[in-house]
C-alpha cells in the first residue's frame, strides 16, 4: 500500500509503506501442510508463539482449522476448543497483536473476546454470512483473501480467463461488501491467496504483477511461506527444505509493495524483511 495510513492496534503501530510486517504461522492444528501437529497442544503452542515474538513478530496468527489443499473441515467444538485456549493464554504473555485464522464467525467472536486483534478470513468472509457482520460489530480489522472452491476443492479450480483481472474484482466486491457491513475502510487488509486455487505458473505471475493490487488501495497481505510452488521450483518435497526459496518469494513480494508477510520462519524473514525494505522503501 502506497499511503502511509496507521493502524494502531494494541499500542503497535502498522504505518502502511514504511516497513514489511511480520505475520508469524501458529497453526494449532494436527494436519497443516508443514508444521502439522507440532504446535496443537497448549504448551507446545505457547512456547512457538513467544518465540516468535522473540524473534521479532508483529502478528502472531492462530488457527485451527488446516487450510492445505485436500483438508477436510473440522466442527465448530473442534475448532473453538483448539484456537481460544491458545489465544487466552497468548494474550496474558505479550501484547503482540493476534490474529485468528478462521472463516467462522462463531470462532471470531470467541478468539476476539478471548484477546485476539484480527480476523484472517481465507474465504474472504464467503463460507461464514455472518463473518462481516461480526467483525463489524467487534470492530477488528479483516483479512480478505482469495479463494475458489474450499481447500478440499480449490486446487480442482484453477482455471482463470483474467487471473488478475479476477482476483482483483472478487477483492474489490469483498471490500465493498465489508464496508456496507458496517466494516471500516482502514481496517480491511486483501490477501491475493498465493497457492489457493492457483497453479504455481499462476503463482508466479501474481507476484510479477503485485502491484496491480494498489489501486484497492488496502494493505496487501502474501503468504508464500513453505509453500508447493516453491517447492516445484527447487524439487523439494519436504517443506521445511524450501526456506531459502521463501526468502526469494518474500523478497520478490516486497518489491512488489506487499504490506504484511504471513510466515512460518520468523527470525530468518525478519531479516530478509529488513534488507528488502532498505534496498526497495529507502
Amino acid at each position: 500500500m502506497n499511503s502511509a495510513s496507521i493502524l494502531e492496534i494494541r499500542g503497535h503501530s502498522f504505518a502502511w509503506g514504511e516497513r514489511t510486517y511480520v505475520m508469524g504461522i501458529l497453526n494449532v492444528t494436527p494436519d497443516s501442510f508443514s508444521d502439522g501437529g507440532e504446535f496443537n497442544t497448549l504448551a507446545t503452542a505457547l512456547e512457538q508463539a513467544k518465540q516468535m515474538v522473540a524473534d521479532g513478530v508483529d502478528i502472531v496468527d492462530v488457527g485451527g482449522q488446516s487450510t492445505r489443499p485436500g483438508a477436510a473441515q473440522i466442527g465448530l467444538e473442534e475448532e473453538l476448543n483448539r484456537v481460544v485456549p491458545v489465544v487466552r493464554a497468548l494474550r496474558e504473555e505479550t501484547d503482540v497483536p493476534i490474529s485468528v485464522d478462521t472463516t467462522r464467525a462463531a470462532v471470531a467472536k470467541a478468539a476476539v473476546e478471548a484477546g485476539a486483534d484480527i480476523v484472517n478470513d481465507i474465504s474472504g468472509a464467503t463460507f461464514d454470512d455472518e463473518m462481516l457482520p461480526i467483525v463489524a460489530e467487534l470492530g477488528v480489522p479483516v483479512v480478505l483473501m482469495h479463494l475458489r472452491g474450499t481447500p478440499a476443492t480449490m486446487q480442482s479450480l484453477t482455471t482463470y480467463k483474467d487471473l488478475m483481472g479476477e482476483i482483483y474484482q472478487f477483492l474489490e466486491g469483498q471490500i465493498e461488501k465489508a464496508v456496507r457491513s458496517g466494516v471500516a475502510r482502514s481496517r480491511v487488509i486483501i490477501d491475493p491467496g498465493i497457492g489457493f486455487a492457483k497453479t504455481h505458473v499462476q503463482n508466479l505471475e501474481i507476484f510479477r504483477r503485485l502491484s496491480e493490487f494498489h489501486p484497492l488501495n488496502a494493505p496487501l497481505l502474501v503468504g508464500p511461506s513453505r509453500k508447493s510452488f516453491i517447492g516445484h521450483i527447487l524439487e523439494r518435497s519436504d517443506p521445511k527444505e524450501r526456506l531459502w526459496g521463501t526468502a526469494a518469494a518474500c523478497c520478490s513480494a516486497i518489491a512488489g509493495g506487499t504490506d504484511i508477510l504471513r510466515v512460518h520462519d520468523v527470525a530468518q524473514m525478519r531479516d530478509v524483511c529488513r534488507v528488502a525494505d532498505a534496498l526497495w522503501r529507502s
